[in-house]
């Protein structure tokens, strides 16, 4: 018993599996995650060490080097990219992306934890991130007073993060932008010399007092006891009483020697909201959790906190990711509700209780898709929405289907049972192959390699799953519920008005231009030929790109002032910015940080790391509007460009993998002041190219360090060792790391030596130093070292452990980046390299070859595999070669949609044409299948075609229709994102309908498959004596 035979059969059964799936389906709306983006872990693991006073040369030597090299030995490494700035070193890794980014991730800090003995002893910090959506923070408060002390906002920030962190589904809750709190030991160098102390032994001392050391166990009788030892600090008091020296039977203690006292730490990051003071707070979300429930659990939290702030602070909500996660989701909801709608006025030709039937289909195959994707563990994003969007159009084709051949089979006399059963038995395996089809075109894009095929997957999976879940109802409960409600008897035969007046237009129209064209076949097949070449002919016309900008309304301004300004120049700039936004009523509220980028709240965007002459700002609009808001943006470029000495970039979010810069151009070689040549050539190239904007060029900007001379036997004479001088010059300026205080509810700050000096130390305050000697009498800094300026880099850039400049620039507005990235290489031509130099191209080209990489394989398996179905199904090349024949008018079709609408080949475009060559094929089939049942009844070959051509057409165009009416919402929408993708589709099924229609009769009339008489190439239960006569509707 066939399974539509037993559906029919034990309809109860039916009934009751059916129910079960459709309140899984609901269940599995409930409590699908939804989030604004897929959810995906990159294998891009990165190792951040601070190391405070080295400038990018030192870091590249004694930090960046030996991180590389370790990392260089690990298996499947496909990139190491590395920045060495001033006084930070970040190396970045890229593994083959079929790892496992937890396990390489693992591996990454056994390595390092490995060589950390072989770094410097004075390196603050080493770190190593993750990569991933899921890390990006979901909410970021301002704690906003103009008046409280940088201490008690950042107390006011940890209450109200760790009150956070215990909310369910919070993964981790932060504070930004205040000056960290530290222990500082202040030295007098003058006491020090009286008790003959080194500032040396003063940090060796704490270090060792500090020290928590287990002391192991010791067995006592039966029983076995833990063995503590003196442990780290407990209290300031303790720090005091630490044993500095022992002289001549008197001990020497901390507090005879230095004050120890809370201090604040060198302002490093500091924040503003709207121009107000402000500490931030921010809260990212855990995997597979709804963030919308995180939110409203974070927002209790907060109004809990709200209500006893002390007079004087308040709380700004700022950034809220549920803001865009609700837009998103209610603007695609729409577009499915109005889908839904088109597609049921296009079934409507099919009669009312037909139609009915078809429409059950709908809930019940997203109910299903959905649930496969809820236990597949995808979430309910922009992309998997818009795949239920795309996949509403496809999945009545399979339903569709069967109804109007039960309905065929009602009309010839059968009974409701017997002709659904035997409708169905005739139909399914037709249904099965151009469902196979059309699912071969999708499950490529499933597979699609690198971060762009991760950031597509959702879309892909929700198709597959949706349409294999059609395929079941289809044929299942469909041939169930049409042997119930389906009209049987005399009326059962009478076509309704809106199938009487498209039958009548295709014999008006279609049928005569079919005829003309079969009777002059070679000049039908040369203007098909002329389309697809005209199409392939405006590729260049169309130009490419990778990912449209995102449709959210924040967006993000960098400041950078030349290197060696100080904060307080960066804060000026940063200033105009703000003030630049607060003269825009579209503005809604920002985050200005000084020192440091934002804290990460975009998946592909990462913080820059501390620096004094950069700022970041993060804005929100009132609302993005696709028109008006770009224009804004272009307004507050122009306005921010007049402001002299500062370099500001305006950029919205963008979709897809992370990028410097849209054009970017590397310059690979091994000495610095040679690349720094090269690259100030290269930039003036770049600028004078059409098209191009705030082109940039980091290695030419130098930084000038003081280097101070140490007369090494002047000193040695005085009794002055070099690394007391290093010490005492650090303790001075930056202050001398010594170790950590834990307090007791586990909150750990630095403990810094520092030399006793008013205010920001200059120029001028290293003639106030002095240093200890031999004797213990302070030595004048002046009398043994003297400064002298050099200049040097303030980046190294290395990619796989090479060095290299980088030259980044972006499109002017109205230009299309692949033209103008062409334009640039074409310029460079110019530009003679020295051997053992060479150009490479980053940005765009780069992403978008990785990117569009596995767009190829994906086209070749999903050709190559409905070629096979299509062979199976027919048994014979002719036949598939006719099928196939519609590939390239549907490709053209697409093309010349995308250039009347203004969209370039994406990659979301390029999603669209690989999509459609599954869906526009089914099409062909109907036509071949038919012409050869025909045939094989006898019926002449011309005869055939104009019969198939005239029955089959109605169905075409039906189906195409419904797909049209599923995709036209996301079309018209003006998503960057999307769109493009809907549009290649819909330009495609126009042209393969309206062409195809023509050209494939005409390519069976030139190349007709031979047919056996007395039955068909088609291997199925259909035989000749049941061909069907004219259907409203035919396989898709």
């Amino acid at each position: 018993m066939r399974i539509w035979d037993f559906s029919v059969r034990r309809w109860q059964f039916t009934l009751v599996l059916f129910g079960l799936l459709l309140a899984m389906g609901i269940n599995s709306l409930v409590h699908i995650p939804r989030s604004e983006d897929p959810e995906f872990h990159a294998p891009i693991p990165t190792v951040v060490v601070v190391y405070p006073g080295a400038d990018p040369v030192d870091i590249e030597r004694l930090v960046v080097d030996p991180i590389e090299d370790a990392i260089a030995e690990l298996d499947d490494v496909k990139r190491i990219d590395s920045r060495s700035l001033d006084g930070v070193g970040v190396v970045q890794t890229e593994f083959e992306w079929h790892t496992d980014a937890d396990d390489v991730y693992d591996e990454v800090v056994r390595e390092v934890n490995r060589i950390r003995a072989e770094l410097p002893a004075d390196v603050a910090s080493v770190e190593v991130r993750k990569a991933g959506s899921g890390l990006v923070n979901i909410v970021q408060f301002a704690l906003v007073s103009p008046d409280a002390s940088y201490r008690e906002l950042e107390d006011l920030g940890r209450t109200l993060s760790d009150s956070l962190e215990t909310v369910a589904g919070v993964r981790r809750s932060e504070v930004w932008a205040y000056p960290e709190p530290e222990v500082r030991v202040a030295v007098d160098l003058e006491r020090m010399g009286r008790a003959g102390v080194t500032l040396g032994q003063v940090e060796a001392a704490i270090r060792g007092e500090n020290a928590s050391i287990p002391g192991g166990a010791v067995d006592a009788g039966l029983r076995r006891f833990n063995l503590k030892t003196s442990g780290s600090y407990d209290s300031l008091d303790e720090i005091g009483e630490t044993i500095v020296a022992s002289r001549d039977g008197r001990v020497v203690k901390l507090r005879d020697v230095a004050e120890v006292a809370w201090g604040d730490s060198e302002e490093r990051h500091l924040g503003r909201f709207k121009g107000e003071r402000a500490v931030f707070v921010t809260a990212s979300a855990k995997d597979r959790v709804d963030v919308f429930d995180v939110r409203n659990g974070i927002y209790e939290r907060v109004e809990a906190f709200e209500a006893d702030l002390p007079d004087g602070v308040r709380l700004e909500r700022g950034f809220d990711q549920t803001r865009n996660v609700k837009h998103r989701l209610t603007r695609l909801g729409i577009d499915f509700a109005i889908a839904v709608g088109l597609v049921l006025l296009t079934l409507l030709p099919l009669g009312l209780r037909a139609a009915v039937v078809v429409m059950i289909s709908i809930p019940l195959s997203l109910a299903i898709g959905l649930s496969l994707m809820y236990f597949s563990g995808f979430s309910l994003n922009q992309l998997s929405i818009a795949g239920f969007v795309l996949a509403l159009g496809l999945l009545v084709d399979d339903s569709i289907v069967v109804v109007e051949n039960i309905a065929r089979h009602l009309r010839e006399g059968y009974s409701r049972v017997e002709a659904a059963i035997r409708a169905t038995d005739q139909i399914a395996l037709a249904v099965l192959g151009c469902t196979v089809t059309l699912l071969f075109a999708f499950l490529p894009l499933l597979f699609l390699p690198e971060g762009a095929g991760m950031f597509i997957k959702s879309l892909p999976a929700a198709v597959l799953y949706t349409v294999l879940a059609s395929l079941f109802v289809a044929l299942t409960v469909i041939p169930f519920l049409a042997s119930r409600m389906l009209a049987t008897g005399p009326g059962a035969a009478q076509e309704n008005r809106a199938l009487r007046a498209l039958t009548g237009g295709i014999r008006r129209w279609y049928l005569p231009t079919l005829e003309r064209a079969l009777a002059r076949p070679r000049a039908t097949m040369l203007a098909g030929l002329a389309f697809v070449a005209a199409a392939v002919a405006l590729v260049p016309v169309i130009g490419f790109s990778l990912f449209p900008a995102a449709d959210i309304p924040q967006f993000r301004i960098t400041v950078e002032t030349p290197e060696g300004s100080s904060l307080a120049d960066t804060d000026r700039a940063l200033r105009h910015v703000e003030e630049v936004l607060a003269s825009h009523s579209e503005v809604k509220h920002w985050f200005a940080n000084l020192g440091r980028g934002n804290p990460r709240v975009y998946y592909n965007i990462f913080p820059e790391e501390t620096k004094a002459n950069v700022g970041e700002v993060i804005a929100e609009l009132e609302r993005y509007d696709p028109e008006r808001s770009p224009e804004l943006f272009e307004r507050l470029r122009v306005a921010f460009a007049g402001y002299p000495g500062a370099r500001i970039l305006l950029e919205p979010y963008q979709n897809g993998p992370p990028i410097n810069a849209p054009i970017e151009v590397a310059i690979v070689g091994p000495d610095l002041d040679t690349l720094r040549d090269l690259a100030s050539r290269a930039e003036a190239i770049i600028a004078a190219v059409p098209g191009t904007r705030d082109v940039d060029n980091p290695l030419q900007r130098l930084r000038t360090d003081i280097d101070l001379n140490i007369d090494t036997q002047k000193a040695a004479l005085l009794g002055v060792a070099p690394v007391e001088v290093d010490r005492t010059v650090r303790a001075a300026v930056a202050g001398l790391g010594a170790g950590r205080f834990r307090e007791p509810d586990g909150d750990e700050y630095d403990i810094t030596l520092r030399l006793p000096m008013q205010g920001r130390p200059t120029l001028d305050s290293l003639d106030l130093i002095d240093v200890s000697s031999a004797s213990g009498k302070p030595v004048p800094l002046r009398q043994i070292a003297s400064p002298g300026f050099a200049a040097a880099p303030s980046l190294v850039l290395r990619r796989d452990r090479e060095r290299e400049a980088v030259i980044t620039a972006h499109p002017q507005a109205g230009y299309n980046t692949g033209k103008v990235t062409r334009a640039v290489f074409a310029a460079l031509e110019a530009l003679p390299l020295p051997d053992g130099y060479a150009l490479r191209a980053g940005g765009e080209v780069e992403a978008r070859e990785e990117s569009f990489g596995g767009i190829g394989t994906a086209v070749l398996v999903a050709v190559f595999g409905i070629l096979a179905v299509l062979i199976l199904e027919f048994g014979s090349f002719r036949s598939t070669l006719i099928v196939a024949g519609v590939i390239p008018l549907g490709v053209a079709g697409a093309l010349f949609a995308l250039l009347v609408t203004g969209y370039t080949l994406s990659f979301t475009a390029t999603i669209g044409l690989v999509a459609l060559i599954g869906i526009q094929i089914k099409n062909s089939i109907l036509l071949v299948d038919f012409s050869n049942q025909l045939r094989a009844e006898g019926v002449p070959l011309e005869e055939a075609i104009v019969r198939a051509g005239e029955i089959r057409f109605l169905p075409i165009l039906l189906t195409s229709a419904t797909a049209i009416g599923g995709l036209l919402p996301l079309a018209v929408q003006g998503s960057g994102l999307y769109s493009p993708l809907a549009i290649a589709i819909i330009g495609g099924l126009v042209a393969s309908t309206l062409l195809g229609g023509i050209v494939t009769p005409v390519m069976y009339r030139l190349l007709p498959p031979e047919v056996e008489r007395k039955g068909t190439e088609i291997r199925g239960p259909r035989t000749v004596e049941e061909a069907p006569g004219p259907e409203p509707r035919g396989t898709p």
